[in-house]
């Protein structure tokens, strides 16, 4: 596997503390280089926690599949007691009567489908725990989307047109129309690495929820700079 094949949440980073540096060389003060530092400290918690996190699973992988071991290995030992008391095989008295079954059959039932809970149980505790993670992970960073979202909703580029009348209820954004591309472009990036930050999730998972919720943080990041880049174009007109 190359270094092309995988997203490098180092190089990710990286990326991150460059952007937050020139949004606070041309922004300082303002909101959204808090918005960027704050991206930038989820990467780096996804990037510091990803190995241990690994580590965790596969030590919890191996201990469910021990225990399951253990459920299995209990279940046959005990449907092959039930079946010797049954046949009369431990007393030489041969197979018992049809009525003697009886009880072996329901005891096979329920002890197959408790063991089956059991194994299915312990197979998905890995998963549910990297799952769980994954998506609070996610969560936070739809979240940080919807800030973004936020932060340019005030930008408005019909304040630079020449008819343009104001109201007492109009937001002042305190930026020329050269300052607001700039604005509305450092949005458009911070949701872009938003998304690459959802795709360093996705390439530590293959669960279906987890791919599904990266694939829905993707396409609401790509929304939402649609939208932007809507109002750069106005601007661009203006």
């Amino acid at each position: 596997m190359t270094d092309l094949d995988r997203l490098d949440a180092t190089r990710v980073r990286e990326t991150v503390v460059r952007l937050e540096q020139r949004v606070a060389a041309r922004f300082a003060g303002r909101g959204i280089v808090r918005v960027v530092g704050r991206v930038g400290e989820l990467v780096a918690e996804l990037e510091g926690t990803t190995p241990g996190i690994n580590r965790q699973v596969r030590r919890t992988r191996v201990v469910s599949r021990v225990l399951a071991g253990v459920v299995l290995l209990a279940t046959v030992v005990g449907l092959a007691i039930a079946l010797r008391d049954a046949a009369g095989w431990g007393d030489g008295d041969g197979i018992g009567r049809s009525t003697d079954w009886l009880p072996l059959i329901e005891t096979t039932i329920n002890d197959v489908v408790f063991a089956a809970i059991a194994l299915w149980f312990l197979y998905s505790i890995p998963d549910r725990l990297q799952r769980g993670r994954s998506l609070a992970l996610l969560h936070r960073l739809r979240s940080l989307a919807h800030v973004v979202d936020m932060h340019q909703l005030t930008k408005d580029p019909e304040r630079f047109r020449a008819d343009y009348v104001g109201t007492p209820s109009s937001v002042d954004p305190r930026l020329g129309a050269t300052e607001m591309v700039h604005y509305l472009e450092y949005c458009s990036e911070i949701l872009s690495l938003l998304s690459k930050a959802a795709a360093l999730v996705a390439e530590e998972s293959r669960d279906a929820l987890v791919l599904d919720a990266v694939g829905d943080l993707e396409t609401l990041t790509t929304s939402l700079s649609r939208k932007i880049w809507q109002k750069i174009s106005m601007l661009d007109r203006a």
